[in-house]
């Protein structure tokens, strides 16, 4: 799965599956996302090991040759549903080229993963501060239909 395409600058752009070259790119972003600085050594040793996991679709914004977004898809099989469902972890599109629809073409290149991989939905958590990325996400179909609960352990 690739999709090459140029920006309004001409900045040559690729999304494309990660690859072990990707890390700190996507660790910087990830950071971003968070707002937070996560143990370095341990985000490789989990990104590795997601990287060979075939549950995880890991998608990639390549802009000019750098790292600039990240899409983190799993697929599972619950046995409450009749086929796999694909669940974005992760979503960023770095700062310096949001707009322009490449959040777009990025979900497009994960719904298109999860439609290869048979699945039946495509689910998320989002944080409720996050109003902006919800309205995204309805903009591309999505709809609330959970609430979403967590423990700090």
């Amino acid at each position: 799965m690739e999709q090459s395409f140029t920006l309004e600058d001409g900045a040559a752009c690729v999304i494309r599956m990660a690859c072990e070259g990707d890390e700190q790119g996507i660790y910087q972003l990830v950071c971003e996302l968070e707002q937070q600085t996560f143990d370095r050594d341990e985000f490789g040793r989990r990104f590795r090991v997601q990287l060979a996991d075939p549950r995880m679709h890991c998608l990639v914004l390549e802009v000019a040759g750098s790292v600039a977004g990240y899409l983190n898809l799993r697929i599972d099989r619950h046995l409450h549903h009749a086929g796999p469902t694909a669940e974005i972890l992760e979503f960023i599109v770095g700062p310096t080229v949001r707009g322009g629809g490449i959040g777009t073409r990025m979900f497009s290149c994960a719904r298109e993963v999860a439609e290869q991989e048979g699945c039946e939905q495509i689910e998320l958590s989002s944080r409720l501060t996050r109003i902006d990325a919800h309205r995204f996400y309805e903009r591309q179909g999505m709809v609330k239909t959970h609430a979403g609960l967590t423990m700090r352990l």
